[in-house]
This record gives structure tokens, C-alpha cells and sequence, in this order.
């Protein structure tokens, strides 16, 4: 909620004014100031923007941190080196086993685009430590012959990607980091949901059904193995129809119990929703359904009627599927 952030911002704002005075920290109700909400486009709350050397212009959105903890991080990562960097095997064991996340770049050089890559990414992931090593001896250790980044989970590699110089990209290698902060599936409910829009991946597909069912492990089994494939591209949500407080899901994707198991992908941008075709909930029949939903294949599912026009005006608003997500959400 907003009133949690307010409180963690501040946290941060006087843990901070120890460590780096020059960091200021200050908090403006916009529903006083039009001016300033209009200037810096302020459309969702609470906004947070770190600006720079004085100057008013393109301030740099701090978006999905929540705690205190990520806050001092994320600002130390944006005002100063924003990976550690090792030079000993034991350096990289006290990094991989200091948390229950960490993220090691080995580079064979320290100077080309994908350390550069690798560094940006870190400034936008603060809730894990990353560190990035050139020692021939740490990447032998490891394994390790590439430009490679391991993700690394309870002191246990769980992700290797090779690095091609020039081939990577920023956001993807974000989105990719940030989704080990959630598990390969995710169940939807209401603690869950604020980090499931955290991490920046729009497309994400959901799978009804009831967890208690005599099929649910085959079922659930076949998800998980889909889901490692299209790690950091589609996000993988499971709903339980037994939840009751899940009904405005139910509701938004129109599933009625008869047409459970069900497996439906929605992009958050457009608020587009696609059906996978097939009725088995096969790891054949969701790989063919998240690629061809890649390569912009899939066909468009139900419609949403139109939003009326006076859907704000009383203190009850009006939902249709096209403004749900954008006021629930």
C-alpha cells in the first residue's frame, strides 16, 4: 500500500542521511500540487523519481522497490559502483552465500558492452548483491570459459546466460534477474500479486485450476517444466478456483467452473487476453501456445464491452475487462 512505501521511503530517507548527506529526500501530496503532477507526468501513486545534479529534467523513475533496504541500495547503485567487484574465489563464495539471491558477471575483460550491459542491470535490480570478475582462477573455478551471468540461489547456480557483446539488451536481462525473485510458478493471491507486477515482464499466463484435484500434480508438473523454458519472456501464474478471493480474476478472465483446468496469456500493456487452444494442459500444448503467442501468432480471446463513458463519476466505479486492470491493478 501507499501508506507501507511512504513508510519504508522514510526508513531509507533517515538511514541515508547518515551515510550520504548529500542524498536528500523529500515527499510531495500532488493532489495539492497540479503543477508538478503535470510537469513529471505523474499518472500512478506512489511515484518515486531520483533526480540528478540539480537538474529538473529527465529524472530517473525508481520503480518496483518497496523496501527500505532496496531504496538505500537502489540510490547507492545510481551514485556509485553499482556491482562489487572480485578478484578471489572466496570473494565470490562470501557474495553467493551471504544471501539467498546473488548475481556473479564473468567477463574476460572488464571494458566492453556487456560489462556495461551487466552493470546497468544491477543499478535496476537492488534486491539482490551482484559482482562481476575478470580473475582467470574465479571463472576457472566456476566452470566457467564465456562472457557468462549466473544467478545464484541459496548458494546453488540456478541460471547460466552467456553474454555476446553487443547481442544483449538491458531490459531483457532485467526482466530475466527479477523473475528469481519469485518462484518459476507463481500462486496468485493477495500478497503475491504486488510482487507479480513488480518484476517487468508483460506477458503473463495463468493457469485455472482447483489445487486440491486428483490431476493437479501431473498438471502443475507440465506448467513447471513450460515455465523454466520461457523464464524472463512470460511470467507463469497459477490460480486456485477454490479460493473464493480470487473471484474478480475469475470475473476479469470470464472462467466458469465448467471450463476448468483453463490456461489463458495476458499482456499487461494492451490487456489483450489469448486461450490456449488446446484442452490438455500438456508441457506439448503450453510450449506451442507461449511461442506462437511470441512470434504475435496466437488468436485475440473475448472482447471487453466498451468502457462507458460515465464509469468515474459516482464513488462506485464502473469495471469493464478493458479498464479492470489498469484501476485494480
Amino acid at each position: 500500500s501507499s501508506q507501507n512505501l511512504s513508510e519504508e521511503f522514510a526508513k531509507a530517507a533517515r538511514q541515508l542521511k547518515k551515510e550520504a548527506p548529500r542524498i536528500q529526500f523529500g515527499k510531495i501530496d500532488v493532489t495539492h500540487q497540479h503543477d508538478l503532477r503535470k510537469e513529471f507526468n505523474i499518472r500512478e501513486f506512489p511515484t518515486v523519481k531520483f533526480f540528478v545534479d540539480g537538474s529538473r529534467e529527465d529524472p530517473i523513475d525508481c520503480k518496483g522497490v518497496r523496501q527500505a533496504s532496496a531504496f538505500i541500495t537502489w540510490v547507492k547503485r545510481r551514485t556509485g559502483p553499482s556491482t562489487v567487484l572480485i578478484n578471489s574465489t572466496d570473494q565470490a563464495e562470501a557474495i553467493i552465500h551471504a544471501d539467498n539471491l546473488a548475481v556473479i558477471g564473468f567477463f574476460k575483460e572488464l571494458h566492453n558492452d556487456s560489462v556495461e550491459v551487466f552493470c546497468e542491470t544491477a543499478r535496476d535490480v537492488p534486491e539482490m548483491p551482484f559482482g562481476m570478475t575478470a580473475s582467470e582462477d574465479v571463472c576457472a573455478n566456476y566452470g566457467i570459459q564465456k562472457n557468462t551471468i549466473v544467478v545464484f540461489k541459496k548458494g546453488k547456480p540456478v541460471h547460466n546466460e552467456v553474454l555476446e557483446d553487443g547481442r544483449q539488451n538491458k531490459l531483457d536481462l532485467t526482466r530475466l534477474i527479477k523473475t528469481f525473485t519469485l518462484d518459476l510458478v507463481t500462486e496468485y493471491n493477495l500478497e503475491t500479486s504486488v510482487k507479480i507486477f513488480d518484476v517487468p515482464v508483460e506477458n503473463h499466463i495463468l493457469l485455472f485450476t482447483p489445487t486440491n484435484s486428483e490431476t493437479f500434480n501431473a498438471i502443475y508438473d507440465n506448467y513447471k517444466s513450460a515455465a523454466a523454458e520461457f523464464r524472463g519472456k512470460i511470467m507463469f501464474v497459477l490460480v486456485d478456483t477454490n479460493e473464493t478471493r480470487n473471484g474478480r480474476v475469475f470475473e476479469y478472465f470470464r472462467i466458469r467452473e465448467v471450463d476448468v483446468p483453463a490456461v489463458r496469456i495476458l499482456n499487461l500493456t494492451s490487456d489483450a487476453k489469448y486461450k490456449m487452444p488446446a484442452d490438455e494442459v500438456t508441457v506439448e500444448n503450453l510450449k506451442e501456445f507461449c511461442q506462437s503467442y511470441l512470434d504475435g501468432k496466437a488468436k485475440l480471446h473475448l472482447s471487453s464491452e466498451e468502457i462507458p463513458e460515465d464509469w468515474d463519476k459516482m464513488p462506485v466505479k464502473v469495471l469493464v475487462g478493458k479498464n479492470f486492470n489498469r484501476i485494480v491493478f
